[in-house]
Order: C-alpha cells, then sequence, then structure tokens
C-alpha cells in the first residue's frame, strides 16, 4: 500500500479478458446482493479467514504521503474478521442496529476493476474504486468515494470466488456520516 492508496501490483500479471469479466461478475453480484439486504448471501461469499479493514486516512504534506494511510497496527473505521462481520449481518437482521431503523436506501457502483493473477494459482488480486450512495429516512445522505483492494480465492460454490481479503480505502479524510452501519 502507497500513502496515496492501494497500490499496482507489479510483481503479478494482469488477469485474462475471461478471468477478469468473471472477476467483475463477481463483484457485481455481490453489490447487488449488499443492495438488496441479503447479507446471509453475501456471508457466503466471505472466506472464513477474511480479513475485511478500513484503515483511516490522514491529510499529510507532500514528504510525508507514506503516512496518509493508517498502518494495519494503527486506527482504523474497521478491522473485522468473519465472526465479526457475521456479528453485524446479525444486528441488521435483528433489528438491533438502531442506524438502520428505518433501513437505508444503499446503492453500490463499481468501477475501474483491474485483476492481476498472484503466485497462488487459484488466487486474483482485484483493484476497483468504488461509490456507495446510503439515503435515511427523509433527508439524511451519505456519500462515501474511494478505492479496493481485494483478494479473491476460486472455490468450488455457484459463485466461483471468495472474499479472502478486503481493503477499503476512502478518499475522505473527514466522514460526515453519523455511523458506518453498511458494508463497502
Amino acid at each position: 500500500m502507497t500513502g496515496a492508496g492501494l497500490t499496482l501490483p507489479s510483481r503479478l500479471h494482469r488477469a485474462s479478458r475471461d478471468c477478469h469479466h468473471e472477476v467483475s461478475q463477481f463483484l457485481f453480484d455481490e453489490a447487488a446482493l449488499l443492495d438488496a439486504y441479503r447479507f446471509d448471501e453475501w456471508l457466503e461469499l466471505v472466506a472464513d479467514d477474511v480479513r475485511y479493514w478500513m484503515p483511516t486516512r490522514m491529510n499529510r504534506l507532500h514528504r510525508q504521503r507514506d503516512q496518509e494511510i493508517a498502518r494495519p497496527e494503527e486506527t482504523a473505521f474497521f478491522d473485522d474478521n468473519k465472526a465479526l462481520l457475521k456479528l453485524r449481518v446479525d444486528r441488521l437482521k435483528g433489528g438491533r442496529a438502531w442506524a438502520e431503523e428505518p433501513r437505508s436506501r444503499v446503492r453500490r457502483l463499481l468501477t475501474n476493476v483491474r485483476a492481476w493473477h498472484v503466485d497462488a494459482v487459484d488466487e486474483i488480486e482485484v483493484s476497483a474504486s468504488f461509490i456507495v450512495y446510503r439515503g435515511r429516512r427523509e433527508k439524511d445522505e451519505d456519500l462515501f468515494v474511494g478505492s479496493r483492494q481485494d483478494l479473491l480465492r476460486r472455490v468450488a460454490t455457484p459463485a466461483g470466488w471468495e472474499i479472502a481479503r478486503r481493503t477499503i480505502i476512502l478518499d475522505q479524510t473527514v466522514l460526515k456520516a453519523l455511523n458506518l452501519s453498511i458494508f463497502f
């Protein structure tokens, strides 16, 4: 990871056109599940050993750009494993998440999807840009913009892939949203 956000893999080779298409469709399907609040189905796409991490971002001088994104041991908006993701899903489904009463209207847009093969034959490194819109009640609106870097692992399921790692980098340094009760 660089100070400006996500790194572009240099030691890896780009995925084939067919693999890129397959991975892109997987990500679009995942976003559709989340938009439709089909969280149990979404959790099936998440690996048991997942790291779902959104580090904080700070404004830094040019000479300090390598310190712009918090390191793994520093502050994060969230740093979840599968058990924590399941707890979040259970809260949302059980009506115990005050930030989602009434439920938000959420739309996830993904673009600039790029994919690279890694050393393991069954893993793909994927980067994408995103915009997530959330509307709540009559007047509350939030817009989250950023980039993601995922490690996807090929699995023998109908989806064909699972999310082994997701790093989410917001472009904002100060969040105006009252909470982060959604998934990215």
